[in-house]
């Protein structure tokens, strides 16, 4: 190898007794538990990092289905809403996976994981991961707000776990999504700022909180091929919660495939993040 060329790996480690040395994929597998395990700590000792994932849903359940519910259909629109509730939850806790990874950088956290014999992949697919564990509890303390005021899976049992590993698939999506956001901020401020700039649009001009179907142009479109609304209507329909009265019912065809859209772009998003993030990652690692 020619000097002044960095390889784009940790030092190997040193061979195991009988010779054998971890293959890169033991590895990165290995070593992403151990990050997210590390991750999982931080929250256990720190349980008011969890404040955002599990009080702010609430405060969007309680906003939505009492003070704007009452216009919009009251029980019916109770029902309507909380599909929408959890996809958007799990794409604001995307923020936990910017920040963190921002945070990290910011601390030397991540250029003291670059000195130790380990793959460095592993920093951010750990990251993921561990804000996937954050997701799932998140959308726990979500079934149980819904199922106080008087959300109710119609379908069946099947039908309500499919949509609840679609919620999970877009979850890790999204966190992908946020773990390039951090990498490319560098500091948390910048962040949250540039978090806030892509979620709320990815948000709320689609079908979470109302039918899409109902806007106008340019903005019916956009949100009708909007992954959220693929994912919310999807789980609506898994979940048997039908529209209120009045409300436009959804058309086209990513309304009669909704399931498919969704795990299709959920895998989409994946596949186009996953990679730019491990890209900046190691660019960042050559700087």
């Amino acid at each position: 190898m020619t000097a002044g060329v960095v390889e784009d790996r940790a030092p190997a480690q040193p061979a195991k007794p009988g010779g054998h040395r971890d293959t890169a994929s033991v590895r990165f597998w290995r070593d992403g538990a151990i990050v997210a395990e590390r991750n999982l700590l931080t929250i256990r000792r720190v349980p008011t990092l969890l404040v955002g994932a599990t009080v702010q849903p609430l405060m969007f359940v309680f906003l939505f289905a009492y003070v704007f519910g009452a216009t919009l259909g009251g029980d019916a629109y109770r029902e309507f809403l909380m599909a929408g509730i959890f996809t958007q939850t799990v794409v604001f806790n995307a923020a936990f996976t910017t920040v963190g990874l921002a945070g990290d950088l910011q601390k030397g956290i991540v250029d003291r994981f670059r000195s130790l014999p380990m793959s460095r992949l592993a920093v951010v697919s750990g990251r993921t991961v561990s804000d996937l564990v954050v997701n799932v509890v998140s959308v726990a303390v979500m079934v149980i707000c819904g199922l106080i005021i008087g959300w109710r899976i119609r379908g069946s049992l099947l039908d309500a776990v499919t949509a609840f590993a679609l919620i999970g698939l877009f979850a890790f999506a999204m966190s992908w999504v946020g773990a390039l956001t951090g990498l490319a901020a560098r500091n948390v401020e910048a962040a949250q700022s540039i978090g806030f700039l892509w979620m709320f649009p990815l948000t709320f001009i689609s079908a979470a909180f109302i039918s899409a179907w109902s806007l106008p142009e340019p903005l019916r479109t956009i949100a009708e091929w909007n992954p959220v609304t693929a994912v919310a209507t999807a789980a609506r329909q898994l979940f048997g919660n039908e529209a209120p009265p009045g409300f436009p019912e959804p058309t086209g065809w990513v309304a009669d495939n909704a399931v498919a859209y969704a795990a299709m772009t959920s895998v989409a998003i994946i596949l186009i993040f996953a990679p730019l993030s491990l890209w900046r990652y190691r660019t960042m690692a050559r700087g």
